[in-house]
């Protein structure tokens, strides 16, 4: 059971405010470990959806066929830090210590490699441990057993209010990965259209709302609930997110009509509904409207339909409709 994080606000808010129960979908929320764990529910089908999931894993499987889709993007830049014991105060000084990141393929990997190069640090000058979610990486910390760990807020913000070193962010170096979306199994999509158009909908509303900074102390409430968190660090967390723009207000690219077709690979595959983005197609352009600095870099895709109930995953958010 992964904790909650700050990257699933819009959830929360939804649930909160009552924009789901107005549209009639009911959320069964699973928190899971990791992004890779998710992707492997989400492709059995034990899950329907997730709200809000690392894009690596999501990426990885479809290319190698799973039976998935990205739907939209929600965070697009990664809001980690790399927070270190009190005595570590510079990136030399991890020369031989272990770093705590999710997986030895996961997306923090890619995150830390991007930080320690330019300060110097090459794969070998450290040592590597895997924890899943931030909650099991700051434990880790916390607990001695690690020397510094990758995190999200608020885990980065208690964990500097504790005397940990916060060595940088990773937004700084790696702005033009996107971050968190949701991920969609297709045949679950394909049957419950509707649905799903509700789900984004929805999300899309709380990402609206938690953007106006009228509705921050409400916000902020909202997530000290959730998190049981300190509302100094949630107070933190908001303004870094807010003031940052990392979640994508423009979530779905506007679509000319409700249909679109194309050959992938050796199969012609028809889609209608929301629009959808996957690693399969051999087209790297990116749909018209959509934001190409935060999507640039990342696999070729094509879009799918889908609608339904949804399920969020994690650290990875996860849930069933």
């Amino acid at each position: 059971m992964g904790a909650i994080s700050s990257t699933h606000w819009p959830i929360y808010i939804g649930l909160t405010k009552g924009y789901f129960a107005a549209e009639d979908v009911k959320l069964d929320l699973v928190f899971i470990q990791s992004s890779a764990a998710l992707v492997q529910q989400l492709t059995a089908g034990s899950i329907d959806l997730a709200l809000s999931t690392g894009l690596a894993d999501p990426i990885r499987a479809v290319d190698k066929g799973a039976p998935i889709a990205i739907v939209r993007i929600e965070i697009q830049a990664p809001p980690y830090a790399l927070l270190a014991k009190p005595a570590i105060k510079r990136w030399p000084d991890l020369k031989g210590k272990i770093i705590s990141i999710g997986g030895p393929k996961d997306i923090t990997r890619i995150y830390l490699e991007r930080m320690a190069d330019p300060n110097g640090l090459k794969a070998g000058d450290y040592d590597t441990v895997f924890a899943g979610a931030t909650s099991a990486r700051f434990s880790a910390l916390q607990s001695g057993a690690v020397d510094a760990a990758i995190l999200l807020p608020p885990f980065n913000f208690y964990a500097e209010s504790a005397g940990f070193t916060n060595l940088g962010l990773t937004v700084d170096y790696a702005k033009e990965l996107p971050f968190t979306g949701t991920v969609v199994g297709r045949a679950w999509a394909s049957a419950h259209k509707a649905t799903l158009e509700k789900v984004l909908s929805v999300n899309a509303k709380s990402v609206a709302w938690f953007s106006d900074p009228a509705n921050r102390a409400e916000a902020i409430e909202i997530m000290v609930e959730a998190s049981k968190l300190k509302q100094e660090d949630v107070a933190r967390s908001y303004d870094f997110l807010r003031k940052n723009e990392f979640f994508e207000t423009r979530p779905t690219a506007p679509r000319p009509s409700r249909s679109w077709s194309r050959r992938a690979s050796s199969s012609k595959r028809t889609w209608r509904g929301p629009t959808i983005f996957s690693a399969r197609t051999s087209s790297s352009k990116p749909p018209a409207g959509f934001r190409r600095r935060r999507w640039a870099r990342c696999s070729p895709r094509s879009k799918a339909s889908a609608t339904s109930k949804a399920r969020p995953t994690s650290s990875a958010s996860c849930c069933r409709v």
